[in-house]
């Protein structure tokens, strides 16, 4: 079937340049691969069922692994064997119209970029030739190791296990025609969170299926036999159907098997030519009936069994990664390739079916690659409250955000633990949580805007995927909790540096900070989790913003709301606070980075208190009066913006999408925080601060900040704990200035 001899460049179509090994036209070729069996005009095959269509899908999946293991074999680096075991699925996606895929497993980026490369997508970086795909794997400026937004017709980044999901589903709660599949495997599957976050998500929207789910269930994962590889067909069927779906498609490879392995996990590539192709034609039957049935309003989703890295180099854990030595002058390489060794004409027949698939090539048709139309946003109205009264900030915000969703049907709000604990019930009053129950005590109804799953990856994953496919979102979490949810924001935060298109910026807020929540214990005082924000700064397109009070952050939401390609992190109390300035200080204080909240206007011995928080400034207020009492002249700076403090070298803006190099000159940096003695304050971790840190002339200086955490009967309390109170405040003061 497949010969070995590597045949002349010149006989084969130019892409193929870099291709080792070519091989024999199938048998029936004449017959079956006469004309692309994706017509000329066409964007699927018009039969699943028909021998050309089943025939051509194998040619493909063929083609898939073997550009897939050759590109790996080139740099004896990269994932060949997840991707392998999953690319009759793959093919019979595509042949079936359906490009829009998006993947939870990283490590079939090669498999995803062979893809890319034989629709023609990458010819837009630059990649025309088999060679050049080799040449730029793995490189900067090319394919990187894991999948990203960056590469033309690329949905959406793959690295973290149990993302693919949250992706898909916002995909298909914005185009309701166009159906998502993600692939998953069984590393995957032993994230438990998946199966959970596609059944909330079809309980609060249960007429949107158009997403579907591809488990490639092949019996191992990095590096030893999955725990699900225990699991029977009957079993697998129970599970999925126990989560809600309703249309379960399983293709075991077993069921066609005529080589006698004796594995329940079977490579398809050592089957007969027959039976290989019986096996082709119930996954790309199997993937319709599937298809179809999301589209038409059933939860549903498709499994394909089979051996982990069917069809190339070697099976199970060992083919999922090459090392140094498993490079293309190997025999066990060589073998691989030479066994899925294609004719040239089969090369050319798969491309144009890959052309023609969808409509044309994914970096043209994919949801992804153009910016998808928003509603205008009319100005939001915000609450000016006076200088001295006390108010919620979180309430604040959330009359805001109460108008976007007026103006916006699409945006969504996500929370895990309750707008109404948070002080935004405003929220839940305006846009209603979307439940199946309606309820007005409880402000829920199906139409609702809230969506409420119980597991912060579901809220983040949501609203992160929402932003990134173009629309707005926001995701509402207590600080304590936000840490479980985090890690897909970081992902997404980096896709969007990554775009070759605007789109709105990932908006989050954080309340119940440390500070306020004493009789809860240190299971709610987890504000770590802003140190992971403060590194991220650096990325060049993160911005943690602290608002000081109510005004302050109904600005700070306006502003992050209106951003594009950019990650907002919002810290806020749910407790009534003093109002230190007004919307228009406000509005300076988060554009610029920082603001004087407070000057003396007299006194020897300046210091310089740089705060971030809100009501941490409570203690900083009290030592202020402490201090001018013994003669001192106090400044206190509320640091609301902190990336907008640091040098633009230690940023890297201008590698982003939407790059913006707005910083602080050294002038009015230091006209804020020049003194005898600065004393940087944090209701959270000191890393917040840093740029304040890097850049004062202050040769006396000491950070005040969160250690850990404790059940205590007030807030007063925990700052006691944690020495961030009024007296050690002085104390230090006065060490430092020798007064």
């Amino acid at each position: 079937m497949n010969a070995t001899a590597t045949q002349e460049q010149s006989t084969s179509p130019e892409f193929c340049e870099g291709i080792q090994y070519f091989g024999e036209n199938w048998p029936n070729f004449s017959e079956l691969a006469a004309a692309p069996a994706i017509a000329q005009n066409q964007s699927a095959v018009s039969d699943s069922a028909s021998a050309e269509a089943v025939y051509q899908t194998l040619l493909a999946a063929d083609a898939l692994r073997y550009l897939t293991l050759q590109v790996c074999g080139a740099k004896g680096s990269g994932h060949p064997g997840g991707f392998a075991s999953s690319a009759d699925a793959y093919a019979a996606l595509v042949m079936l119209g359906h490009t829009n895929i998006v993947t939870e497993v990283g490590h079939h980026a090669p498999g995803f970029y062979s893809a890319m490369f034989l629709d023609t997508s990458l010819e837009a970086m630059g990649i025309k030739t088999v060679q050049q795909l080799r040449d730029r794997f793995r490189e900067r400026h090319g394919l990187l190791g894991h999948l990203s937004g960056a590469i033309p017709g690329i949905l959406a980044p793959a690295g973290p296990l149990g993302q693919g999901q949250h992706f898909a589903m916002a995909g298909a709660y914005l185009h309701r025609d166009t159906l998502f599949p993600f692939t998953m495997g069984d590393g995957g599957m032993g994230e438990p969170y998946i199966l959970s976050s596609m059944m909330h998500f079809n309980t609060a929207y249960p007429q949107i299926t158009n997403f579907l789910p591809v488990l490639i269930w092949n019996g191992y994962s990095q590096e030893h036999h999955a725990m699900v590889s225990t699991m029977s067909n009957e079993q697998m069927l129970a599970y999925w159907k126990g989560h809600g779906f309703k249309e379960v498609v399983l293709i075991d490879a077993k069921d066609f098997d005529d080589s006698g392995q004796q594995s329940a996990y079977v490579d398809s590539s050592y089957f007969s030519h027959e039976q290989r192709l019986a096996f082709t034609r119930a996954v790309i039957e199997g993937m319709d009936k599937a298809a179809q049935s999301a589209l038409n309003g059933t939860l549903s989703c498709c499994i394909v069994k089979q051996m982990k890295g069917a069809g190339v180099h070697t099976v199970g854990s060992k083919s999922h990664n090459l090392y140094p030595g498993d490079t293309l002058d190997k025999p066990h390489i060589i073998e691989g390739l030479q066994r899925r060794a294609l004719s040239p004409q089969a090369w050319e027949l798969v491309r144009t079916n890959f052309q023609r698939a969808g409509g044309g090539p994914a970096a043209k048709t994919s949801v992804t690659e153009k910016e998808l139309h928003i509603e205008p946003l009319q100005e939001l109205t915000k609450q000016a409250f006076n200088l001295g009264e006390k108010a919620v900030p979180s309430t604040a915000m959330g009359a805001l955000v109460a108008q976007v969703g007026k103006q916006d049907p699409r945006f969504v709000v996500t929370n895990a633990d309750g707008n109404e604990a948070s002080g935004m019930k405003n929220i839940n009053e305006a846009l209603m949580i979307r439940h199946p129950t309606e309820d007005a005590l409880y402000h829920q109804g199906p139409d609702g805007q809230v969506y409420e799953p119980l597991n912060e990856d579901a809220c983040a994953g949501l609203a992160a995927g929402l932003a990134l496919f173009g629309s707005r979102g926001l995701w509402l979490s207590y600080e304590s909790f936000a840490i479980n949810g985090w890690p897909i924001i970081q992902t997404v935060s980096q896709a969007m540096a990554e775009l070759r298109r605007k789109t709105p910026s990932t908006v989050c807020m954080f309340t119940a900070g440390a500070l306020e929540q004493g009789r809860n214990g240190w299971t709610h005082q987890r504000p770590e989790i802003e140190n992971y924000f403060a590194a991220m700064m650096r990325n060049g397109n993160t911005y943690p913003l602290f608002p000081y009070d109510a005004n302050c952050i109904q600005v700070a939401y306006e502003w992050g709301t209106n951003s594009y390609n950019k990650t907002i992190a919002i810290m806020a109390s749910k407790s009534p606070l003093p109002v230190y300035t007004d919307l228009e200080m406000a509005a300076e204080a988060v554009d610029k980075g920082a603001i004087t909240l407070y000057e003396s206007a007299a006194g020897e011995n300046e210091i310089v208190f740089a705060v971030s928080g809100d009501m941490v400034f409570l203690p900083v207020f009290e030592a202020k009066d402490q201090l001018e009492s013994q003669g001192y002249k106090v400044r206190i700076v509320a640091v609301v913006n902190p990336r907008r403090l640091y040098r633009p070298t230690d940023i890297a803006w201008d590698t982003v999408s939407e790059p913006d190099n707005a910083f602080m000159d050294d002038d009015h940096f230091n006209a804020l925080f020049d003194g005898d003695v600065m004393i940087a304050v944090s209701g959270g971790p000191s890393a917040t601060l840093e740029p304040v840190l890097l850049r004062t002339r202050a040769a006396k200086r000491d950070v005040f900040c969160w250690k850990r955490g404790e059940t205590t009967a007030s807030p007063a309390e925990i700052m006691q704990l944690n020495g961030i109170t009024a007296d050690d405040m002085c104390r230090r003061v006065i060490e430092l200035s020798g007064k």
